[in-house]
């Protein structure tokens, strides 16, 4: 399977989609005025992996298209990506997050393991599936080191 839809646009689904229910289908408020305001913290956290991930591919020269990771010239694993394989998706969530808080209903909090679900299964598994390919023991090498979403794993000998 290959990935169809941009994770920005997915992203972008899932922001609207919170939109509506704060709009439309409040469940109470989580986050009080001026505390949304809090929101921006996790959105400029996950601008800045999201900008720091894309400039770590631009430097080493590989594919930043998530439509076509079989493109990939390059594993890119220094920087953010020794601590998550995935920065840039990393980031939407945490933009989605500082919506949530900004918006600061309840209903809001339902979309983000949704987008969680969508953009594992629909962007980052095909992904994995493609650099496994491409890069074989140095990508099986780098999976046992760093998780998919956050953190280095321990290893054990």
């Amino acid at each position: 399977m290959k990935p169809r839809v941009p994770p920005p646009i997915i992203a972008l689904i899932a922001a609207l989609a919170m939109w509506a229910l704060h709009r439309w289908l409040p469940l109470g408020r989580w986050m009080p005025w001026p505390w949304q305001r809090l929101g921006l913290l996790p959105t400029t956290v996950g601008i800045a992996i999201t900008m720091t991930a894309f400039m770590s591919f631009r430097q080493a020269r590989t594919t930043v298209n998530p439509l076509q990771p079989d493109r990939a010239t390059y594993l890119v694993t220094e920087g953010i990506f020794s601590i998550t394989r995935n920065p840039m998706y990393l980031g939407l969530l945490l933009v989605l997050v500082g919506w949530a808080t900004w918006l600061g209903s309840l209903s809001t909090l339902f979309v983000l393991p949704l987008y969680w679900v969508v953009i594992t299964y629909a962007q980052i598994i095909p992904e994995e599936r493609a650099l496994a390919r491409l890069f074989g023991e140095k990508y099986a090498t780098y999976r046992r080191d760093v998780n998919r979403w956050i953190g280095r794993r321990a290893h054990r000998q």
